[in-house]
């Protein structure tokens, strides 16, 4: 039993007498996470507030801030409405590009809102004639009571 802690002294002392330490050191890390919490506790109110202005009047309108929104609907015998209106068929394709063109900074927001008896096919067509037009993002609407299948 002598000879073997002899033999685990004499190793150690080969490599500096110091054996390897397999303890991460938590504390710098967490100093500075403290700081940094810190910084950011006391800027996060200064980012919500401001500086009051006295601003001047001006005549210019308001620039708009949400998008135009259209609404598409397709009712079970296969009328299509824009928005309110009924639209003739083939008329659909040719008010899209219209609106798309507008000239508006954003493209409008679509809503399609298809009658769950319609053909699958019946309704990637509409979808098919919006893309043609330019819209590209488009939003199903869905009966949210339904349970997935």
């Amino acid at each position: 039993m002598a000879m073997g802690f002899a033999s685990s002294t004499r190793r150690r002392s080969r490599r500096g007498g110091r054996a390897p330490m397999a303890e991460i050191n938590v504390t710098p890390l967490v100093d500075v996470m403290l700081v940094l919490l810190a910084i950011f506790m006391v800027t996060a109110p200064l980012l919500a507030t401001g500086v009051p202005v006295d601003l001047p009047e001006s005549n210019a309108n308001a620039l708009p801030q949400e998008p135009q929104q259209i609404t598409i609907s397709m009712v079970a015998d296969g009328r299509i409405y824009l928005d309110e209106q009924e639209l003739a068929p083939g008329e659909l394709t040719e008010r899209l590009v219209a609106i798309a063109s507008a000239g508006t900074a954003q493209p409008p927001q679509v809503t399609l809102r298809a009658d769950r008896i319609l053909p699958y096919g019946q309704v990637m067509a509409v979808m098919g004639e919006m893309n043609h037009a330019g819209i590209k993002a488009i939003s199903l609407v869905t009966s949210g009571s339904v349970a997935a299948p």
